[in-house]
């Protein structure tokens, strides 16, 4: 059995899918279907009757959620500095533990508003610097969100 503490899980072990290869510096482990492990892991996390460490709560937030933890934040709405701590020192509300995994479940079992929220908040932090570009049309006005890259036209 491999010991697998990546995103410094400590108490996740693989019975099997996975090869240990000699590589140039040293034995390396070469994981199967490393984006399936990860949703494994983050379900057995999100389904475990005791409550989450700090380790897999920020996995399950960074892994499984694929947030920041100032898009959690927003998400639970805490501030940055809660969700740090709590992950630090493994301090969580009962209330952020159940959520996080209720996230989790939702977004992993397809609720596609819950995904859609959680997809908005990440395309948000992706973002440096958008503008909303409007445009007359028959129809109406349209919009489209574009990368600020040149000042064109005359501001409003």
């Amino acid at each position: 059995m491999y010991h697998y503490t990546a995103g410094g899980l400590k108490n996740v072990w693989l019975a099997n899918g996975y090869e240990i290869q000699n590589t140039l510096h040293g034995k390396g482990v070469s994981i199967k279907d490393l984006d399936g492990l990860c949703v494994a892991i983050c379900l057995a996390l999100a389904k475990k009757p005791s409550p989450l460490s700090g380790t897999e709560f920020r996995y399950i937030r960074s892994a499984g959620l694929m947030q920041s933890q100032a898009g959690l934040s927003k998400l639970l709405g805490n501030n940055e500095q809660a969700v740090a701590r709590w992950e630090k020192t493994g301090k969580l509300p009962r209330w952020a533990d159940k959520l996080v995994r209720l996230l989790y479940l939702a977004r992993a079992e397809g609720s596609a508003p819950i995904a859609s929220v959680i997809e908005r908040i990440n395309a948000v932090e992706r973002a440096e610097k958008q503008k909303i570009v409007l445009r007359a049309a028959k129809s109406g006005w349209a919009s489209k969100v574009e990368s600020q890259g040149s000042d064109e036209g005359i501001a409003a």
